[in-house]
């Protein structure tokens, strides 16, 4: 769990930093969208050789997304309930929700990333 939270830490500043260098000379949804892909490529190989120790395939990267997605989904409701229901601010909520949603993102990126029999996986060996 600890190498998944650097890992969202470096892929954070990595989607960070495109944007802003990517907004220099792109609208800013371009450079959100593209900085977006670009971290999101980089966090599939991060988690999949330094998380989970694992070999990188395409069906593993084509399903990467779904953690992306899920992530989304998780930290929306979960800032709607917080606010909504549960009377947090509208700037914390979203502080709060991300947290929360750390732990359904670490289970399904494991899930994937760890499918075809890497290291942690049943029956999972080093290759």
């Amino acid at each position: 769990m600890l190498r998944f939270g650097l890992v969202g830490g470096v892929n954070t500043g990595t989607f960070y930093g495109c944007y802003l260098a990517l907004h220099g000379w792109l609208p800013y949804y371009p450079a959100y969208v593209v900085a977006f892909v670009v971290s999101m490529v980089g966090s599939f190989f991060l988690n999949t050789y330094f998380t989970y120790r694992t070999r990188p395939s395409w069906r593993k990267f084509l399903l990467f997304p779904l953690t992306n997605l899920t992530n989304f989904v998780v930290t929306s409701v979960g800032v709607f309930v917080l606010v909504e229901w549960g009377g947090v601010g509208e700037r914390v909520a979203p502080l709060v929700a991300a947290v929360g949603a750390i732990p359904v993102t670490y289970v399904l990126s494991r899930r994937i990333l760890l499918a075809e029999g890497g290291v942690g996986a049943p029956g999972g060996r080093l290759r």
